[in-house]
């Protein structure tokens, strides 16, 4: 049977969902970009983490997907589905069983039965929805009991494409915010994990650090509400 909806809690305001670029989205992920745009630390750490969170045979749903999802490479999973902006970036990613272009600040629905997932991954995304609650919303929806969400990011950002709310906060404000609304929709109370990583190469030898690791990692209850 299908959930119960339960009403949007709005945890933003109309100027913290503002950006400097209030351009088309689309428009602006147009051309592809085949680069890391996380070092080798943080990737690492997040396959570490994703090893550890998600059981083989799992439904993964990557959202705000690209060329590359970060998972490991042996691990068998019964089905990823992606999600981005750029058409040529996820069908160059090898892990994608299937995918779809969404502009999530257009459309927040996702096109996805109930219960049908059963970890949901956001990596270096969250920080461009403008309506991060209706997202946070859906994704209690498609996200079966007992599974979870995992956002991960670091302090990289495109600026200009980055939401007020983001962009005035430091990291300790990130985390704060995406438990925040997580929890605003239903999400039970998250864990938060925030961890230096090391440079690359004889930098982090000498104790240089690089991309910051943070994490929000929220597993839905095990009955539905309502």
């Amino acid at each position: 049977m299908p959930q119960t909806v339960q009403p949007l809690m709005e945890v933003l305001g109309p100027a913290e969902r503002a950006k400097l670029d209030g351009g088309d989205d689309a428009h602006f992920y147009a051309d592809p970009r085949f680069v890391q745009h996380l070092d080798a630390a943080f990737r690492a750490r997040l396959t570490a983490l994703y090893r550890e969170r998600i059981p083989p045979g799992a439904v993964v749903l990557d959202l705000m997907s690209s060329w590359v999802s970060h998972l490991p490479e042996e691990v068998r999973y019964r089905e990823v589905i992606g999600h981005g902006l750029n058409a040529q970036e996820l069908a160059a990613n090898p892990r994608l069983d299937r995918h779809w272009l969404q502009n999530l600040n257009a459309d927040q629905r996702l096109p996805l039965a109930d219960a049908s997932v059963d970890a949901a991954l956001i990596v270096a995304g969250w920080q461009y929805l403008q309506y991060p609650e209706a997202i946070a919303a859906e994704l209690l929806r498609v996200v079966r009991p007992q599974g979870q969400v995992i956002v991960a990011f670091s302090n990289r950002m495109f600026f200009q494409k980055a939401p007020r709310i983001w962009t005035d906060g430091d990291d300790r404000d990130h985390l704060a915010t995406v438990a925040r609304v997580l929890m605003a929709q239903g999400w039970p109370r998250p864990e938060l994990i925030a961890e230096a990583t090391p440079a690359p190469g004889p930098l982090g030898w000498i104790g240089a650090k690089g991309d910051p690791f943070f994490a929000v990692i929220a597993a839905r209850a095990e009955t539905a509400a309502g």
